[in-house]
């Protein structure tokens, strides 16, 4: 399982609003592109969108579903990689003085992930953590442009 955290100087409407606006979840989330609305609205419960995520060669097209959504607090996602499975991921909004501590914690649920879930995987997990609540932090705090220029 990996669970990584971050401080990040903004409230957590600044951020909830971050993470509800489809067109940024490709800014924020590591290796997606071209994330779209595909059911509901997003992020209210059921709501699900669609995205590509590049590995390498390869382009896999996922699509993640809403199971848990309570705005400003908590956003609970199931992410469906196909043949890779599925996975849970609890994103967790605390107030922290004027700032926001954001938990990010996510683990496979069925499928190959699941199967194939390691020490080495959740190490590969902490990496892209790191980077993904980097890149949450950058769009919350205002410096967007570092985040596009670092994304691409």
């Amino acid at each position: 399982m990996a669970v990584r955290h971050r401080l990040i100087r903004k409230p957590p409407a600044d951020v909830w609003a971050v993470l509800s606006d489809v067109e940024r979840y490709g800014d924020w989330v590591v290796g997606t592109s071209r994330a779209e609305p595909d059911e509901g609205r997003w992020p209210e419960l059921g709501a699900a969108l669609r995205y590509e995520v590049r590995i390498g060669p390869l382009t896999l097209r996922n699509r993640t579903v809403v199971r848990r959504s309570e705005p400003v607090s908590v956003l609970e996602l199931e992410a469906d990689s196909g043949p890779l499975g599925t996975a849970r991921i609890a994103i967790e909004l605390r107030p922290w003085g004027e700032h926001t501590l954001i938990i990010l914690d996510e683990h496979p649920l069925r499928g190959a992930g699941g199967a194939l879930h390691n020490g080495l995987l959740d190490l590969a997990q902490q990496v892209r953590h790191r980077a993904m609540l980097r890149r949450l932090a950058l769009l919350c705090q205002g410096e967007e442009g570092a985040v596009r220029t670092s994304a691409r």
